[in-house]
């Protein structure tokens, strides 16, 4: 009858029944077969299907033999042995493994880590549970199909994989592209595909540009505990000796990151030039949070020499705030460094600081929606001569309220008060007043109705026409604008009481304001929409710029729209126009997305405005496309060009393969940059990175069959 059971039955066994007392102290084994019989009282077999269990660690061959008073495992194949914890996978043909499935001896073994990297050996030592020792070894993480060689590989006489530290050493390494050997290293160490971040060196990238020449930069990466790492890479040419450094950090709230860099060039200026560009942000005890940023450089033209960023003005600085259900509270502190061609840092107000809070109320009494701003700003300049040199502070306190009420057929009605109390206190500007305090009451009463109308199809439209009437007092101080310089007028503040954008300058008289705005949204998928507006006033207001299209007393016509299509198509565009055939200020974007495809155009025409420091008109266009040309093949292109002064501004080319064991991405760009400053450059660059190792990433989405 037992026999019986064992041949047509699948039986479970414990490994303390198995090999005594000295196994039941460690996790049991079980084993599961079609057919399982005892030899020698003390050896069991186990044939067809069979499977061995010790915790997470599962075994599966043909055929097993125990022999329980040595401890030994003889495992026929094909033999699969799979371990969780480790990610790992061991296929072979035979195998003399320990009771516990973890140290002995496996032939013609294949060890696949993290179902990418695959290590394949003539013998597989395993040790103390921890490490395979593997002789004789390629390395890759290409799909090897039959006599067809992989892509890449690496051979090497010994490969040892660490477990624990999931580190995989080699001997005598060959690294090999289609089987030709191309590099030779006696000793090297990288990290398996389990491993997020090892100490190490990243892929090198190749880099080549007309001022710095030929170059290649070799990354370098050390964590530095669980939380934080750095990276140094050393980029090297026949024109510079750079090192560049990335610093990384996460905090339980929050993050920040370092990047800066240090050079000794042949570039026509002496000494050591660098940067240093970073931000981050925490959180602090009480629900405030610290924000800070340092973006610094030692001359105009570094950032564009090497390409490490496009800006032409620098900010530094640290922010604290707070944001709680009706207050918010914020200060600042900012140092400007200016990078542009005609600004001097001294004459620029380098230095800021700012004090904001803001508090919300809903008045029992008069019912509605009250806001309590109290607020202070100050900018310094570092030159001492009159009117270039000038300094300014302002003090501001202001309270608002507004409420809205529904009549008739859904007509809404709105009315706003406020009042405002300015200081400004101005120094070394014989122009203007010294110091003065304005105070500013302000009324104003707006209309809007809208009409909501639903299709058959279920498509739904708006229609709202809105219009508001509005009126400020007192008189405006006899101080230049400091901070309210470029004033815009768009959809978001056609109702406003006042469109300057800071409390040094506020509108005043009597005005009004009317506009349209229509929506559809279609249930197939798109929406479309439309603001149509105008401001008129009593008198014009001079504070206001020409480009602003506010400075006369019937503004430029603000038309702005938008479409999205299902297919993925997009535009946003927004319009001044003196007539609706005369425009003055635009800007416009349109992006197309499909599963293959990402196309982006944009437009922008500013007009030339003295008193915003642009003494030509800009009008320029640019294009951004890529494009997966196959499942491996990804294409992408930019351009910028400069309409008005009739030149192109930058053209990029990038080329990229990917397949499930190598990545390689090729860029060519042309910066057409002139100036006392800047000059044109053209950029190649070249990466390659091996997929399946932790510094090269995972690649799984592209595996490939076998045919």
């Amino acid at each position: 009858m037992r026999a019986a059971v064992w041949r047509h039955a699948r039986v479970f066994l414990a490994a303390a029944f198995l090999a005594g007392p000295a196994a039941a102290q460690d996790e049991p084994v079980f084993l599961v077969a079609d057919r399982v019989f005892l030899q020698d009282n003390d050896t069991l077999v186990a044939e067809g299907d069979v499977e061995a269990l010790q915790g997470d660690v599962r075994l599966s061959a043909s055929r097993l033999r125990y022999d329980g008073a040595a401890g030994r495992l003889v495992v026929e194949g094909p033999i699969r042995i799979e371990d969780p914890e480790s990610g790992a996978v061991i296929l072979a043909d035979a195998a003399d493994l320990d009771e516990g499935l973890r140290d002995g001896l496996i032939a013609g073994a294949r060890l696949v880590l993290d179902r990418q990297l695959q290590l394949a050996s003539a013998q597989l030592t395993r040790v103390r549970g921890r490490y395979s020792m593997m002789t004789r070894t390629a390395v890759t993480s290409c799909q090897v199909c039959g006599d067809e060689p992989p892509l890449w590989q690496i051979r090497a006489r010994r490969v040892i994989h660490d477990e624990k530290a999931r580190q995989i050493y080699f001997d005598d390494a060959q690294l090999r592209v289609l089987d030709v050997p191309v590099l030779y290293l006696p000793r090297l160490r990288l990290p398996d595909p389990t491993l997020e971040r090892a100490r190490g060196f990243l892929f090198p990238r190749v880099r080549n540009t007309e001022r710095l020449g030929f170059g290649l930069k070799i990354p370098y990466f050390i964590p530095v505990g669980p939380h934080q790492d750095v990276t140094l890479t050393p980029y090297l040419s026949s024109e510079t000796r750079t090192l560049e450094l990335r610093y990384r950090r996460a905090f339980a709230d929050g993050d920040m990151q370092i990047d800066a860099a240090a050079s000794r060039d042949s570039l026509g200026r002496d000494g050591l030039r660098g940067y240093v560009i970073g931000a981050g942000e925490t959180g602090l005890p009480r629900g405030y949070r610290l924000r800070f940023a340092i973006e610094a450089v030692s001359d105009r033209a570094y950032l564009n020499d090497y390409g490490y960023a496009d800006k032409d003005r620098l900010r530094s600085g640290l922010t604290l705030s707070r944001v709680r259900d009706r207050d918010y509270l914020e200060a600042g502190f900012s140092y400007y460094q200016t990078l542009r061609d005609g600004e001097s840092n001294s004459t620029q107000p380098t230095r800021t600081a700012n004090i904001l809070y803001e508090r919300l109320m809903r008045p029992a009494a008069i019912g509605g929606l009250a806001r309590l701003g109290l607020s202070a700003h100050g900018h310094f300049r570092t030159s001492d001569a009159d009117v270039l040199g000038r300094d300014m502070a302002r003090l501001t306190a202001e309270i608002d309220w507004e409420r809205r009420w529904t009549g008739p057929a859904g007509l809404r009605a709105g009315l706003r008060a406020g009042l405002a109390v300015d200081h400004l206190d101005v120094a070394q500007d014989s122009t203007g007043a010294g110091a003065d305090t304005v105070v500013t009451p302000a009324l104003g009463a707006e209309l809007r109705w809208p009409l909501v109308r639903t299709e058959s199809g279920g498509a739904r439209q708006l229609l709202e026409p809105v219009a508001m009437i509005a009126w400020s007092g007192g008189d405006r101080a006899d101080i230049a604008p400091e901070e309210s310089t470029l004033p815009e007028f768009d959809e978001a503040n056609l109702l406003a009481l006042s469109r300057f954008p800071a409390a040094d300058r506020r509108e005043r008289g009597l005005r009004g304001a009317a506009g349209l705005r229509w929506v559809r949204e279609d249930p197939d998928g798109w929406s479309a929409g439309l603001v149509l507006g105008r401001v008129w006033r009593d008198d014009p207001d001079a504070a206001f710029t020409a480009a602003s299209g506010l400075d006369s007393g019937a503004s430029d016509w603000l038309v702005a729209g938008q479409l999205e299509l299902a297919e993925g198509l997009s535009l946003q565009a927004r319009g001044l126009f003196a007539t609706l055939g005369d425009v003055n200020k635009a800007e416009a974007r349109g992006t197309w997305s499909t599963d293959r495809l990402g196309l982006g155009a944009s437009y922008l025409l500013l007009p030339a405005d003295a008193a915003e420091a642009r003494p030509s008109a800009i009008s320029e266009w640019s294009f951004d496309a890529d494009y997966r040309l196959s499942r491996h093949w990804t294409g992408s292109a930019e351009w910028r060009y400069d309409i008005a002064g009739r030149r192109p501004a930058r053209a990029k080319l990038g080329l990229a393969y990917r397949n499930e064991c190598l990545e390689v991405a090729l860029s060519a760009s042309r910066n057409y940059a002139s100036s006392a400053s800047l000059e044109p450059d053209t950029d190649f660059g070249l990466t390659i990175a091996l997929k399946g190792y932790s510094t090269g990433g995972s690649a799984k989405e592209y595996r490939r069959r076998c045919n």
